[in-house]
């Protein structure tokens, strides 16, 4: 397999796995944004060189669009191969080449967000603990900070105290989100149109700075959804499960 990193240069030339479309599609055009803006903070995608789910996308913890505290760390914001490419070792050479990476540029580690019992969106906790990864911290309900120290004397990284206990102000339901996710993109309209038809509360808050993310009210920015203050899911909803939520809360 080769392995393409995005760069300034490709950026428009290039698929992202998770949206492959061409580039006047919503979820593209928001995702390539995002991360041409990410590159020069040290961002990096690589992908393989196919066509369909099989990358790595990672950043220095420092500049991470979510609120851990990590200094000196590689933070994986997203590591998904699924469809033709699973199977197939790629996940282990795109982390292979991660750890490479963060090596050479004198990190201490690479963390990422998971959960004890794999949930959408979430790397898998088998799959991490696999590699050598450890639970570090965790965030109410479900959430766990992993690392890979490369040194038993790093410092062991940790949630921020304002995503341990999630939780946010206002009434019905409040959304936080960013473009960090294309699919954000394209499902936001669509629930805050849902919501407005249907007469259901729905706040939206898009998380549009890394000082934002990183003091976010939930372990997980680019999807939090909350409803009377409780946080709900980090699943990006379609229409169909957001009513369904809805009727089961509000009747």
């Amino acid at each position: 397999m080769n392995y393409i990193r995005i760069t300034e240069e490709n950026l428009d030339g290039e698929h992202i796995c998770c949206a492959i479309s061409n580039n006047r599609d919503v979820q593209v055009m928001s995702k390539k944004e995002w991360l041409r803006e990410r590159l020069d903070e040290g961002l990096v995608f690589l992908k393989g060189d196919v066509r369909g789910k099989c990358f790595i996308e990672y950043i220095p913890a420092e500049y991470a669009w979510v609120p851990i505290l990590a200094e000196g760390y590689m933070h994986i914001n997203c590591f998904w191969v699924a469809g033709s490419s699973k199977g197939c070792g790629y996940g282990d050479e795109l982390l292979e080449q991660c750890i490479a990476d963060a090596k050479e540029k004198g990190k201490a580690g690479l963390t990422v967000i998971s959960s004890a019992k794999k949930k959408p969106f979430l790397s898998d906790p088998k799959y991490l603990a696999h590699k050598g990864f450890r639970a570090a911290d965790t965030a109410e309900p479900f959430f766990e900070l992993w690392y890979l120290p490369f040194a038993e004397e790093a410092e062991t990284p940790g949630f921020k105290d304002c995503a341990k206990a999630p939780g946010c102000e206002g009434q019905g339901f409040v959304l936080y989100y960013t473009n960090g996710c294309p699919f954000t993109a394209k499902y936001v309209p669509l629930l805050k149109q849902c919501a407005d038809e249907r007469g259901i509360g729905l706040t939206v808050i898009k998380i549009d700075s890394r000082e934002k993310a990183q003091n976010a009210p939930a372990a997980w920015t680019n999807f939090a959804l909350f409803h009377n203050g409780k946080f709900m899911t980090n699943e990006i909803l379609s229409e169909k499960k957001f009513l369904a939520l809805a009727d089961s809360l509000c009747g």
